[in-house]
């Protein structure tokens, strides 16, 4: 026995049990941790498309959440200020506003390109019109193949809108699978930024057209992590001067992608047309989801 005694034999076997006992509860609690760790969060949480699991996103449709939000950005120079995807950044921080506020929705991935044309300034990639049409169907259609009961289509660049948003809806609303629904919610972006510019002009700020303080304090809000606005321009930020709603060009124009003035641009103004934007986007396709 090796020198073992009888004695020896009965303690180690009683320290054996004692460490297995150990060993099997820490493994328990490893387990039972993991598992808490692994389960899945709550659907109510769940809104992005992309991020979710088909058995999650079948789980939230059995649950009710049977809107599709369809949330279009774009790629264009933005002045010297602001990052090129500027609109799909917000895009997407807009469209998972919505879809929580809402608490019905699921939004898919934002479209990263919009009609417009690439210019003399480098930054801006477009589509065309017919092609924006084509794809804004084809995600609804596969969208109501999914399961969605509602399909919404937004945009938070110019391009296409309305009309192309519009038609598309007309066309397919209640054609798809199942008699879905299909709307466009303009409100997002036309009414929201009117609303915004009518705040600026009552206190005193200049108004623009682009890349300037709308979007930029935008950005500056959202832009957590300091990698899309580079703040270090903003207080020079002045582009071409707009003048009763129309860009104004010179030979002392500087032409640098901005079509205003955004050197006023701040966080703090960018939350209230963040909210503005959310706020009348919600308050639109709950009229309109009353209503299929």
């Amino acid at each position: 026995m090796l020198g073992y005694t009888e004695n020896d034999m009965r303690i180690g076997s009683v320290s054996h049990s004692l460490l297995m006992l150990i060993a099997g509860g820490t493994a328990s609690l490893i387990l039972a941790a993991g598992s808490a760790l692994a389960a899945p969060r709550a659907q109510a949480d769940l809104v992005e498309f992309e991020k979710m699991t088909w058995v999650e996103v079948k789980a939230a449709l059995a649950a009710g959440k049977t809107t599709a939000l369809i949330y279009t950005g774009g790629v264009e120079e933005r002045g010297p200020q602001n990052a090129n995807g500027g609109h799909n950044f917000m895009a997407h921080a807009t469209v998972e506003a919505i879809a929580r506020e809402l608490g019905n929705a699921i939004f898919l991935p934002v479209l990263p390109y919009t009609p417009n044309d690439a210019e003399s300034i480098p930054g801006t990639i477009g589509i065309t019109n017919e092609l924006l049409a084509a794809m804004l169907e084809r995600i609804a259609e596969q969208a109501a193949l999914n399961g969605f009961r509602n399909v919404i289509l937004m945009g938070d660049h110019g391009g296409g809108q309305p009309q192309v948003y519009g038609e598309v809806a007309k066309k397919l609303d209640g054609t798809l699978s199942g008699g879905a629904r299909v709307f466009y919610c303009d409100q997002v972006y036309r009414a929201a930024n009117d609303a915004f510019d009518q705040y600026l002009a009552q206190n005193g700020y200049p108004l623009g057209l682009h890349g300037y303080l709308y979007d930029t304090s935008q950005m500056m809000y959202l832009d957590k992590d300091n990698t899309w606005v580079r703040r270090d321009l903003v207080s020079s930020a002045l582009g071409d001067p707009v003048v009763n709603g129309k860009a104004q060009f010179g030979p002392q124009s500087p032409q640098n992608g901005i079509l205003g003035d955004a050197r006023r641009s701040t966080a703090e103004l960018g939350k209230r047309a963040f909210d503005m934007k959310v706020d009348y986007a919600v308050r639109q396709i709950r009229r309109l989801l009353s209503t299929s």
